[in-house]
């Protein structure tokens, strides 16, 4: 499914954020930036070692040693993939929003965005962030992404942002949230 916001396309697609040619993805990584399970781990093998070597980097270097603050977003080099750069951001693990989860997400995308627009970026791909092993509701997630994204576009301009979805389950859920947002 593909929409247009103010002159930037919204396109959801089933596939693997790995073979995605976009100048950017997002990778929902974990706050030490060492690589996962999930779409982290996808995105680190693919990328090749030096991703690991460039997050190390950043550890050290931006955040002083420490881990990534959750809804933080940095950015390094794609490497291998296809994309130029790698944002790489912290999902909330759920827990019924009672650590205004919501909010953080919101920030994931907005502060990926954000990082996005000021290295000049016209194309980017999200991961359904927190949703996996991080049990953040589907449903829920959906919306807060795509409004996030469809506020910011609103301003901002980038040529394409591409949602890249596991499963034809989560295509369903994120299609019917789009949907409903373009009807109002």
């Amino acid at each position: 499914m593909k929409t247009m916001i103010d002159g930037s396309t919204i396109e959801l697609q089933i596939g693997d954020i790995t073979k995605q040619r976009t100048d950017a993805i997002v990778n929902a990584a974990n706050g030490t930036l060492l690589g996962g399970g999930g779409v982290d781990g996808a995105i680190h093998r693919a990328a090749g070692k030096e991703l690991l070597a460039a997050c190390k980097n950043v550890r050290q270097e931006e955040l002083g040693g420490k881990e990534l603050p959750t809804g933080e977003a940095v950015i390094t080099r794609g490497y291998q993939l296809p994309a130029t750069y790698v944002i790489h951001t912290v999902g909330p693990v759920w827990k019924g929003n009672g650590q205004h989860e919501e909010v953080l997400l919101a920030n994931c995308y907005r502060n990926a965005l954000q990082l996005a627009a000021d290295y000049q970026v016209s194309s980017i791909a999200f991961p359904s962030i927190a949703t996996g092993v991080y049990h953040f509701p589907v449903n829920k997630a959906s919306r807060i992404a795509l409004e996030t994204i469809i506020h910011f576009l609103r301003g901002q301009a980038f040529e394409r942002v591409v949602m890249t979805l596991f499963s034809e389950k989560d295509y369903e859920v994120y299609k019917t949230s789009l949907e409903e947002m373009i009807a109002k």
